[in-house]
C-alpha cells in the first residue's frame, strides 16, 4: 500500500459541510480499477476520484470517477471537486482554464472568482424506453405528476422530468426500489426531478439508488441534464438563458448551481463554488 495525498471537497457551496462532498486521491498512479472501487466503497460517497497523469496532450491531467458501486464516465459535482483540489494542492499550476480527461472524453473547465464551470459532454435526449416511466412503474407515490419525461445523456443518462410547480416537490415520495430497478432495466443512472416557480427559481432533485446513491444531494450531472430537458421543453420564459438552481434541502445539504442553457448545437454549462473539509493522506 502507498500513502496518497487526499482531500475531501463539499462542492456547490462555499459553507463546509453544506453541498455535496466528494473524496479525491490526488495522486492514484499504480492504483487498479478494482482498489479504487473498494475506496470508493469505504468512502461511502456518491462519488470518490482518483487523479492520474494525463493520456491526452490536450489535458491537464485524468480523473476517474467512481460511485460506491461502479466507475462513471463523468459526474459533474467531482468534477467540479477534483477540479478545486487540484488547483489547491498545486497539482496543476494555477490558471483560469483546465481540461479534464475522463471517461467521456476532454471536458473544458474555466475557473473565475472561486467559481469553476464546466461543459457538460454533448446531450442526447430520448424518449424513455418502454415501460421506463417513471409513473407507470410507481416509483412516486401520491400521484404526483410528471411533465414530458425524457432520458437525457449526459455521461450520466437521466430520466429527467419537471413538476407542475415548486409546492409538488415536497410530495415527492420515491420508491427506490422500483426506481433501482427501473433503471438497471432502462439502462438509465437514476430519476431527475425539477420544478420551476413563477418567478423563474428552479429547484431540483436526483435519486439514483442503482448506483448506491438513494438521494444525491447535489448533482451536478442532474443538472446539466436539467438545462438540457428545461432549454427543450420547459418554461424558458421564465428562467432565462442562465439561472442558479437549488438543491439539497431534503437532504439538509443545500446547495446552490449555476447553470447556462445550451445554445442551438451547443452545451450546456454548469459551475459553483467549493471548499475544501478535510486535507491529509489515506494509504491504500
Amino acid at each position: 500500500m502507498t500513502i496518497r495525498p487526499f482531500r475531501q471537497v463539499d462542492v456547490f457551496t462555499d459553507r463546509a459541510l453544506l453541498g455535496n462532498p466528494v473524496a479525491v486521491v490526488l495522486d492514484a498512479d499504480g492504483l487498479d480499477a478494482d482498489r479504487m472501487q473498494a475506496f470508493a466503497r469505504w468512502t461511502n460517497l456518491s462519488e470518490t476520484t482518483f487523479v492520474l497523469p494525463t493520456t491526452d496532450p490536450g489535458a491537464d491531467y485524468r480523473l476517474r470517477i467512481f460511485d460506491p458501486v461502479a466507475e462513471l464516465p463523468f459526474a459533474g459535482h467531482p468534477t467540479i471537486g477534483s477540479a478545486h483540489a487540484v488547483l489547491e494542492s498545486g497539482t496543476v499550476a494555477p490558471t483560469d482554464r483546465l481540461v479534464q480527461e475522463c471517461g467521456a472524453g476532454l471536458i473544458s473547465l474555466h475557473v473565475t472568482d472561486g467559481q469553476i464551470t464546466f461543459e457538460a459532454p454533448e446531450a442526447v435526449v430520448t424518449e424513455p424506453p418502454a415501460g421506463a416511466d417513471a409513473t407507470a412503474l410507481a416509483v412516486i407515490a401520491g400521484g404526483v405528476e410528471l411533465l414530458d419525461p425524457r432520458v437525457v445523456d449526459v455521461g450520466p443518462r437521466w430520466l429527467t422530468a419537471r413538476l407542475a410547480d415548486g409546492a409538488t416537490m415536497d410530495d415527492v415520495a420515491v420508491d427506490l426500489a422500483a426506481l433501482a430497478e427501473s433503471s438497471r432495466v432502462g439502462r438509465f443512472t437514476g430519476l431527475n426531478l425539477y420544478a420551476v416557480d413563477p418567478q423563474g427559481a428552479v429547484e431540483v432533485r436526483s435519486f439514483a439508488p442503482a448506483d448506491g446513491v438513494p438521494e444525491d444531494p447535489v448533482c451536478g450531472s442532474g443538472n446539466a441534464a436539467v438545462g438540457v430537458h428545461l432549454a427543450a421543453l420547459g418554461p424558458t420564459d421564465r428562467t432565462g438563458d442562465r439561472y442558479t438552481a437549488t438543491q439539497g434541502r431534503f437532504v439538509h445539504r443545500d446547495g446552490r448551481i449555476d447553470v447556462t442553457l445550451p445554445p442551438p448545437g451547443g452545451r450546456v454549462r454548469v459551475g459553483g463554488s467549493a471548499v475544501t473539509v478535510i486535507t491529509g493522506h489515506v494509504d491504500i
